[in-house]
C-alpha cells in the first residue's frame, strides 16, 4: 500500500482464459478481503483464520515496502490504522 496507495484501483483479467468475469477493486486491501472470504465460502477456512490471515498479509506487505529501495531512495513507510 507504500507504493501505490490505499486507494489503487485495478481491474483483474488474468482468469478470463477460464470464463471467469474480469473483476475491478478499488484496493489491494479490497482484493484481499474478497479473495479471503471466499475461503470461508468455501468451506477452507474458518473466520479466524480468514482474520488472521490478513492480518498476517498486511504485516508482510508492511515489512517487504519497508525494505524497498527505489531509484529516488526508500520509500518511506506510512502509519496504517488497523481495522
Amino acid at each position: 500500500m507504500n507504493l501505490f496507495g490505499n486507494e489503487f484501483a485495478y481491474t483483474d483479467s488474468t482468469e478470463g482464459e477460464f470464463s471467469i468475469a474480469v473483476c475491478h477493486f478499488n484496493s489491494f486491501h479490497e482484493a484481499a478481503e474478497e479473495a479471503a472470504i471466499s475461503r470461508f465460502y468455501g468451506g477452507i477456512h474458518y473466520i479466524a483464520a480468514i482474520k488472521n490471515g490478513l492480518q498476517e498479509g498486511s504485516d508482510i506487505g508492511r515489512f517487504i515496502s519497508g525494505k524497498l529501495k527505489t531509484r529516488n531512495g526508500a520509500i518511506s513507510p506510512k502509519k496504517h490504522s488497523k481495522k
